[in-house]
């Protein structure tokens, strides 16, 4: 493909990819991934150089764009030297007429700002929001050391504040690694493996992980309490669940249960749980804030009451996850955000309704205080945003 090619796929691209974000359909990455199967003269450095340049625009745009030519504009005020690429040529685009539409810049759209603003994310914790994510894992402590992965992966380097943590090259192709397939390690973000910590889960514990999902924190949980005790992991979304059975066998956990609950009957299907578990741990569904450097055109994605529905959601689950907790255990919660909407402030709404409930100070070696709990950014810890409190039942 030649540079204009290149420039005119990425505007193809982001039309899809805008249009995909106001109509809820699929993930940029995805979108990506189809077109680029139907079309397998692209090589791989044209993949490499096409998804660059849709991602440098979607971050390069706050508000939503018109177009994806509009995007692509906004990059060219940033980098002047795309502008040749714009060359009337039969595959590239057009050349660029004075007063066209230009996407705006910015790191979100002018009502999340105002949110970011008002959970004291300024305009550095912004930009570090929609920078490059790096490559971390968790090594297995099931079957390996962080010692004996660190030697086995050239660049590997360890984390702090996560002692089963490792960060590698970004380019490393884990899925090809030996290490990877004999589940010695999984690929999580050090914000996602401090936040489980924050859990203090210990063998022979039970626990319930109540918005499991693929089951990340799940098989972390697992290593923490050294394949003893029991582990109920639950989701509502099927598709998500159906892949922990699969990763458990690899990552060498026996002690972990699936439990698949439909919406609005939760209570009655974990009925068997209630005053029963030591732990229950709510990696509440959010908006995402603190993952943008993966997912940057969640942005626009995200609505007024998209979000007003998100921390509904939230309350309601937490009020399951307090029915199941034996006295004296604990109601871990934890979002991948750095709004205080969905953090501080929802963990302060649970405590005035829930009488006698008290917080656990957490000491994670990452992140800063806020309300009652403590968030990650990626300015601060580099890691992705999440906010995380633990509350003791009476």
């Amino acid at each position: 493909m030649t540079p204009a090619a290149r420039t005119q796929a990425a505007i193809d691209l982001l039309d899809r990819i805008i249009a995909a974000a106001r109509d809820q359909g699929a993930a940029a990455d995805t979108l990506i991934a189809r077109w680029f199967a139907e079309r397998r003269f692209a090589g791989s450095k044209d993949r490499r150089a096409v998804r660059e340049l849709i991602y440098d625009a979607i971050r390069r745009c706050g508000e939503r764009p018109e177009s994806g030519r509009a995007a692509m504009l906004a990059l060219v005020a940033e980098r002047p030297e795309l502008a040749a690429t714009f060359d009337g040529s039969p595959y590239g685009p057009a050349t660029i007429e004075a007063g066209e539409p230009v996407a705006t810049a910015g790191h979100a759209p002018g009502w999340l700002i105002k949110k970011l603003r008002a959970s004291d994310i300024g305009i550095e914790e912004q930009a570090a929001l929609l920078d490059r994510a790096p490559l971390d894992i968790r090594v297995n402590r099931l079957k390996a050391t962080r010692e004996e992965i660190a030697a086995a992966l050239p660049g590997a380097e360890p984390l702090g504040f996560a002692p089963d943590g490792l960060r590698l090259p970004a380019d490393t192709r884990v899925d090809q690694l030996s290490a990877y397939a004999e589940g010695r390690f999984e690929v999580q973000d050090a914000g996602s493996q401090v936040v489980t910590l924050a859990a203090g889960a210990e063998p022979g514990q039970r626990v319930v992980d109540l918005c499991a999902g693929g089951g990340g924190k799940t098989l972390a949980l697992a290593a923490l309490m050294a394949n003893r005790g029991s582990i109920l992991a639950c989701d509502v979304d099927r598709g998500r669940l159906q892949r922990l059975p699969e990763r458990a066998v690899r990552a060498g956990v026996t002690m972990a249960e699936t439990r698949l609950l439909n919406p609005n009957r939760e209570a009655e299907q974990l009925g068997d749980q209630v005053v029963g578990s030591d732990i229950v741990l709510v990696d509440a569904p959010c908006s995402g804030t603190g993952t943008w450097r993966r997912n940057p055109e969640a942005r626009w994605r995200l609505t007024h009451e998209r979000l007003d529905k998100l921390v509904a959601t939230q309350r309601h689950i937490m009020g399951l996850a307090a029915e199941l907790v034996r006295p004296g255990g604990a109601l871990v919660y934890i979002v991948c955000s750095v709004l205080d909407d969905e953090g501080a402030s929802q963990v302060q709404a649970f405590l005035n309704a829930y009488s006698g409930w008290t917080v656990e100070t957490l000491a994670l070696g990452a992140g800063r205080p806020r309300g009652a709990g403590v968030r990650l950014t990626p300015l601060g810890d580099s890691t992705d945003g999440f906010f995380v409190a633990k509350m003791i039942r009476p």
